[in-house]
C-alpha cells in the first residue's frame, strides 16, 4: 500500500495538477487541464495521493518535521553552532531565514491548495450527493486539509488561510486570519470527515485517513484550541473557561466513539510496536495513521526516520558495492535526550529501553562488520524508538530509510481523553484511563497510596509550575510525566507543554538540572536562549515576508 500510494502521487504531479505555478505554453501529453480533469472516482483519487505526497515530501515530514518539537524538556539536537536548520529550531536561535521551517510553510501550504482544488472539484461531480466512495475521497481531503492547517497554527498562530483553490498568481497571497477562524474551519472540515469516512478494519492501511483518524485530530484540535498559545500581542493567552469547556467535553464525544472502533493496543507490547514501525509493518489497532515513505518512489519520497533521529551507526566501507543488502545503513544522530529520563521510569516500565538508547554502533575495518558499543556517557543518549537495527538489512541511499512515521496512535487518544476527564471534573475516569496506559507498558498502577513515590522527587521532579494539591492537580502533574514516557519524540510534546503554559518553566527546571550542563559548556542550550513571549511561535519565513504584502512586514511577535 505504501509504494502505491507514493507511486499514484508522483503520477498525478507529473500530470501537471500543481498549482498556479505552470507556465508551460506546450504542455506534455501526461498534462491533465484541472478544469477538465475530475470525470472519474479513479481520477478523483489520484488528486488525494497529491495531497498526501506534500507531507510525504523528505523536506517535510521526511526531516525539517523533526526538527520542529525540539528542544522540549525530553531531548535537544546535537551541536550548538549556528546552522540554518535543525539547530537554530532546536536551540530557539531560529530567525526568519531558517530553511527547514521554509520547507516545513511552503508544503503545508502546498497540501491545503491542493485539497482545496480536489474538495471543490470532487463536490462538483455527477452523482456527488449519492455517490460513497467520491464523499469519502472528500471528507479524506478535507482531513488532510485540516491536518496541515492545524500544524500552521500551531507552528505560527494567526496566518493567511483560504479554502479556495489558487488559480491564478494575485490569489495565492492573503492576510493573516484569526487562529480561532481557522480552528472553527478544521473543526468544520473534521466533523464532515469523521462523519463520511469509515472506522479502520483489519485489513485497511493507517496510510489513508479513516473515521479515527478524524476523530483523533479533532480531540487533539479541540484540547490545542482550549490551551495557552502567543497572541499577536506578544502575551501567552487562553480561551475563556466556557469555551476551554465545550472543547475538553468535545475531546471526551470523540473518545466515546472510539469504544465501538477496532482501534486498541497493540498486542505486541510497546516494544513490539516500535518495532513494526521500524520492520514496515503496517497495522491498524494502534496506529490511527501515518505519513508514508518509500525509498524506491521517486519524488523525494525516501525519509530520514532512524536516521536523524536514532542511534548513531557509522557508514559502513564496503569494497564491493554490491554488498549493500548485508549491511545497516548509516545514521548521523543528530538528537539526544535529556538523560535524566531514564530514572525517571519504573524499573519494570517497557517504555524506558525504547525511549532511551545507551550505544552506538560503529565499523570494524578488520571484521567488515558493525559492532554495538559498550553504553556512552550520558551526553551521547539517543532517541531509540526509530533504530536502524530494527530494520531489514540493505539500503539504497545508506543515509535514508522508508520508515513511516505515525503522528496519530491510540495510546495518544487515550490520554488526550484523560485530561479531558480530568478538566470537566471527572479525575476518576482520568486515572482509569492513565493507569491503562501504565498497564500496557508493565508500569505499577497509580493509587492515592503511591501517588508521591511515582510523581515527586526523589523518584521524579517535582513540578513547582503544576500544583498538585487537589485531585485535579495531580492528574495534570501525572499527565506531565505520563505523556512524556509515553509520547516522547513522537512531535506532540513542546506543544503540550506550550498549551499548558510551562514551556519556559519545563526548559528551565531541566536545563539547570541535566547533567549534560553541568560543565563549561551547555549543549542543551535551550532554557538560556527561550524568551517568553516569542518562541512558542516560529517566526514566518522572509520569502513569504518579502512576496506577500498582505503581511505588511509584520512577522511574529519579537521577531
Amino acid at each position: 500500500m505504501k509504494r502505491y500510494i507514493i507511486y499514484i502521487a508522483s503520477a498525478f504531479l507529473v500530470a501537471g495538477l500543481s498549482s498556479c505555478e505552470d507556465t508551460l505554453t506546450e504542455k506534455p501529453d501526461s498534462f491533465y487541464e484541472k478544469d477538465t480533469y475530475f470525470t472519474s472516482e479513479a481520477k478523483a483519487e489520484m488528486a488525494i495521493y497529491g495531497i498526501y505526497s506534500s507531507l510525504s515530501d523528505q523536506n517535510h515530514y521526511g526531516s525539517c518535521e523533526m526538527a520542529t518539537p525540539s528542544s522540549d524538556d525530553t531531548y535537544y539536537v546535537n551541536g550548538t553552532n549556528t546552522d540554518g536548520t535543525r539547530r537554530d529550531i532546536s536551540h530557539y536561535m531560529v530567525t526568519p531565514t531558517n530553511t527547514w521551517l521554509a520547507n516545513i510553510w511552503r508544503l503545508n501550504y502546498q497540501g491545503i491548495d491542493r485539497a482545496n482544488l480536489a474538495i471543490a472539484s470532487i463536490e462538483k461531480m455527477a452523482g456527488y450527493d449519492t455517490n460513497t466512495k467520491l464523499r469519502q475521497l472528500d471528507a479524506e481531503a478535507r482531513f488532510l486539509r485540516a491536518f496541515q492547517a492545524f500544524d500552521l497554527v500551531k507552528y505560527w498562530g494567526d496566518v493567511p488561510f483560504k479554502t479556495t483553490y489558487s488559480a491564478e498568481y494575485a490569489s495565492a497571497f492573503g492576510e493573516r486570519v484569526d487562529r480561532e477562524k481557522i480552528y472553527d474551519a478544521i473543526i468544520e472540515d473534521l466533523n464532515f470527515a469523521k462523519e463520511n469516512l469509515p472506522w479502520a478494519t483489519a485489513s485497511s492501511s493507517p496510510e489513508r485517513a479513516t473515521q479515527g483518524a478524524a476523530r483523533a485530530l479533532l480531540m487533539r484540535v479541540c484540547l490545542q484550541r482550549a490551551g495557552y498559545s502567543l497572541r499577536m500581542n506578544g502575551k501567552l493567552e487562553r480561551p475563556d473557561e466556557a469555551v476551554r469547556q465545550a472543547c475538553f467535553k468535545q475531546v471526551v464525544e470523540e473518545w466515546k466513539a472510539f469504544a465501538g472502533s477496532s482501534h486498541g493496543f497493540y498486542a505486541d507490547g510497546y516494544e513490539g510496536l516500535f518495532k513494526s514501525f521500524n520492520e514496515l509493518k503496517l497495522n491498524s489497532t494502534e496506529s490511527i495513521f501515518e505519513i508514508a515513505f518509500d525509498f524506491n518512489a521517486p519524488k523525494r519520497t525516501s525519509g530520514w526516520w532512524g536516521t536523524y533521529n536514532g542511534p548513531e551507526v557509522a557508514a559502513p566501507v564496503l569494497s564491493n558495492p554490491n554488498d549493500v543488502s548485508k549491511y545497516m545503513g548509516r545514521a548521523n544522530a543528530f538528537f539526544r535526550v535529556v538523560p535524566e529520563w531514564y530514572n525517571f521510569f519504573d524499573n519494570n516500565d517497557s517504555r524506558r529501553d525504547v525511549m532511551i538508547c545507551q550505544y552506538k554502533y560503529t565499523w570494524d575495518t578488520k571484521t567488515n562488520s558493525h559492532v554495538k558499543s559498550k553504553p556512552q556517557a550520558a551526553d551521547k543518549w539517543y532517541p531509540g524508538k526509530w533504530r536502524r537495527e530494527w530494520m531489514a538489512l540493505g539500503y539504497l541511499d545508506p543515509n535514508c530509510t522508508d520508515v513511516n512515521f505515525c503522528p496519530l496512535r491510540y495510546a495518544d487518544v487515550v490520554l488526550m481523553a484523560a485530561e479531558a476527564y480530568n478538566e470537566i471534573g471527572q479525575p476518576a475516569e482520568a486515572w482509569n484511563l492513565i493507569n491503562q496506559i501504565r498497564a500496557r507498558a508493565g508500569a505499577a498502577v497509580v493509587t492515592a497510596d503511591n501517588y508521591a513515590a511515582v510523581y515527586k522527587a526523589p523518584k521524579v521532579y517535582d513540578l513547582p509550575f503544576i500544583s498538585d494539591g487537589d485531585e485535579q492537580g495531580r492528574v495534570r502533574t501525572a499527565l506531565y510525566w505520563e505523556r512524556g514516557f509515553e509520547l516522547a519524540f513522537e512531535g506532540q510534546r513542546k506543544f503540550d507543554l506550550i498549551r499548558w503554559g510551562v514551556l519556559k518553566d519545563a526548559l528551565t527546571l531541566f536545563g539547570e538540572k541535566s547533567k549534560v550542563n553541568s560543565g563549561k559548556t551547555k549543549p542543551y542550550p535551550a532554557y538560556i536562549n527561550f524568551v517568553s513571549g516569542k518562541h512558542e511561535l516560529f517566526p514566518i519565513p522572509l520569502s513569504e515576508m518579502q512576496s506577500n504584502p498582505k503581511l505588511e512586514g509584520k512577522n511574529n511577535p519579537s521577531y
